[in-house]
């Protein structure tokens, strides 16, 4: 495996702790919201989950991808997580108000 190949992988399954970490937010935002507003939110958070699932299953993908198919691959992992930070950004507008621009903040 080639070292840009590794970094790669490892920059997006950093990618996915982070998405997790900010999921977690957006749940616990959900918990304390007023009840109307709850189902908007985890419907919000199930969309998001659903994406970042994707993307698990493409770096799962990438990883046992072979040298030839991995560019392929690549291309269709680079779709998926520009959805799920498409998703994010929906999901944390909807919880955005009242908060902090940096509890939102995704790289």
């Amino acid at each position: 495996m080639s070292d840009k190949r590794k970094a790669y992988e490892e920059k997006l399954d950093a990618q996915l702790k982070e998405y997790n970490a900010q999921i977690a937010l957006l749940k616990a935002k959900a918990e304390n919201a007023k009840a109307d507003a709850k189902i908007d939110y985890y419907k919000s958070v199930e969309a998001l989950e659903h994406k970042q699932d994707e993307a698990r299953r493409k770096l799962q993908e990438l990883k046992t991808a072979g040298d030839e198919a991995w560019e392929d691959v690549k291309a269709g992992a680079e779709k998926i997580w520009s959805e799920v930070k498409t998703a994010y950004h929906d999901a944390a507008s909807r919880f955005k108000q009242g908060r902090d621009p940096e509890y939102f903040r995704l790289a």
